[in-house]
């Protein structure tokens, strides 16, 4: 992997192949591994750019991710924007999964110019209820308290939500990213995620091609979200996965990977 350093952490990313620019966004607790399928795949005909982000995977917490403050989605947004200007990309198209897709969210909603295409996969626009923040505060004092013990009990209550049951093919890989994750990290996304705004407005902005992705059985953001979101987007795709939950594609990468392929294509501008 490479890096790059900004003012507020040292930023570790993939960087495979040549062609049009895909940014991959990795959801909580997980890290760019979380995308191998589609790295692999899509390298082949894109430059596929996959960081862990800022407190996940080998990328630290960083300035603003410490035991007290919270790393915002906008915090996470402006360090994909200077990864991007360290690569010297000027558009890409961001595909974000969970926590992925809202921070691609926040990326097109400060800076529309640098999105080719935004592919939201398993998220939801809306901005968090007060239970919501109670529950999400309440899980970062856990894992503070508690470390990699608390990450590793984490991971064993939330798998069979995040991977169907039935898909024990990926449950391993997607068990390992979330024992691995820095407790502090995870904690100050966490916080930052409680307070993020409405994207709702902001998608009826959207002037590129979407791709909205969900799986079937995704009991996190259910299919009803997705349907919402291809409402507002006014130029937007919906692809269901069946016999997926909240990671298809890693639970079914044939049947992602085939609905990604299919919008990439729809964007390749006439020579």
């Amino acid at each position: 992997m490479r890096f790059t350093d900004n003012l507020a952490t040292r930023l570790y990313f993939e960087d495979r192949g040549s062609g049009p620019a895909l940014l991959l966004v990795h959801g909580h607790p997980f890290d760019h591994t979380m995308w191998q399928p589609q790295i692999d795949r899509f390298s082949l005909t894109h430059r596929v750019i996959a960081p862990d982000l800022r407190g996940y995977g080998i990328t630290p917490p960083g300035a603003t991710g410490d035991l007290t403050g919270l790393t915002g989605l906008g915090d996470f947004a402006e360090d994909l924007v200077d990864l991007l200007d360290h690569l010297d990309i000027e558009e890409c198209v961001v595909a974000g999964l969970s926590m992925g897709g809202q921070i691609a969210m926040e990326l097109h909603r400060r800076h529309p110019e640098r999105v080719r295409g935004l592919v939201l996969a398993d998220t939801f626009p809306a901005a968090e209820t007060d239970e919501g923040k109670a529950a999400r505060n309440a899980m970062a004092d856990r894992l503070l308290a508690g470390g990699a013990d608390a990450m590793r009990e984490y991971a064993d209550e939330v798998l069979d939500r995040m991977v169907a049951p039935y898909n024990t093919h990926a449950a391993p890989h997607v068990h390992r990213m979330m024992c691995a994750t820095d407790p502090a990290g995870a904690a100050a996304a966490l916080r930052g995620r409680a307070e993020r705004p409405d994207y709702r407005e902001s998608l009826t902005t959207v002037a590129v091609p979407a791709l909205v992705v969900v799986g079937r059985d995704d009991t996190y953001t259910p299919v009803a979200d997705a349907e919402e979101m291809h409402a507002l987007l006014p130029h937007s795709t919906l692809a269901v996965i069946e016999r997926a939950a909240h990671l298809p594609n890693l639970e079914r990468p044939e049947e992602f990977d085939s609905a990604l392929d299919s919008y990439l294509r729809s964007l390749v501008r006439p020579s």
